[in-house]
């Protein structure tokens, strides 16, 4: 049997979900047999910016996902929001703080409350706070700040919270996340029960053709391949991208393997699929 080497861990706060995403496909992919190829099984910093994919490219070993172009571009959040903005694509407002001591009444110039303080390049909600009141700001610009040296600062788009998944050329079906209790941060994202999933969203047949061709402009204008899953906020009238992930999660609780399973894949249907079109990007 030919081997797949699996790349997971890291040194990332994304860490721990790195390794039990690259559990979860060691699982499946046992009794594959493939050319050599990196299954790049790793979120976050070093991971899923570039710097793993330039390596592997230099050394001509293939990988799966986005190249170290797309990768670094969906990485950082201040660049990926101004390319979707580019592309036609909503974006909430925002206000970008590259010192901690940016005065808070600065913002607040700019934002209403409540607003989104996060990190400009971290992952899996880390470091991220709905600030309500004056009174959080502080705080909250210096957790961001302990997962990243740039922060944004962004209007809260209330509403519905949807996600889409391309596998190659193929939109797989919207994902609506509702998490019973507060916003989807890291607990309600990886505690089983936390947060009802519905595939396929409920969305009319405008509103799906709208999502999934922002979501096709954004892959292709971050110049992504093989895979990826595009983040947005929709308040009824208009869906605002949020980012990219280049390598999303492979979990039990994972967006894109339920996006997979109601487009027709067994999560090893989907891990092959996306051996292959790596293969042959």
């Amino acid at each position: 049997m030919k081997k797949i080497i699996i790349l997971q861990g890291g040194k990332s706060e994304e860490r721990e979900i790195s390794l039990i995403t690259g559990r979860e496909i060691e699982k499946e992919l046992i009794s594959i047999g493939f050319s050599v190829i990196v299954f790049n099984g790793l979120h976050g910093a070093e991971g899923e910016d570039g710097r793993i994919q330039a390596l592997l490219s230099l050394n001509n070993i293939a990988y799966t996902g986005s190249d170290y172009r797309a990768s670094a571009i969906a990485m950082d959040k201040v660049i990926s929001s101004i390319l979707a903005a580019s592309a036609g694509v909503p974006i909430p407002k925002q206000y970008i703080i590259n010192n901690e001591a940016d005065h808070p009444e600065k913002i607040t110039s700019q934002l209403d409350f409540p607003f989104v303080v996060k990190p400009s390049d971290s992952g899996s909600s880390f470091g991220i706070s709905v600030v309500r009141n004056e009174e959080e700001i502080n705080s909250s610009i210096l957790e961001a700040f302990k997962f990243s040296n740039k922060v944004i600062c962004e209007q809260f788009i209330p509403g519905r919270e949807l996600t889409v998944t391309i596998l190659g050329h193929q939109i797989l079906p919207v994902v609506e996340i509702k998490p019973k209790n507060g916003w989807y941060d890291f607990k309600n994202k990886y505690t089983s029960g936390n947060t009802v999933y519905e595939v396929p969203a409920k969305l009319s047949d405008e509103e799906n053709e709208i999502i999934k061709n922002y979501a096709v402009k954004v892959f292709a204008r971050f110049g992504c391949q093989v895979y990826g899953r595009v983040d947005f906020r929709y308040d009824g009238e208009r869906f605002y991208f949020l980012e990219v992930n280049t390598l999303p999660g492979m979990t039990s609780l994972s967006l894109t393997p339920m996006a997979a399973k109601e487009a027709g894949y067994s999560f090893g249907e989907l891990l092959k699929e996306i051996i292959k079109l790596s293969i042959k990007t």
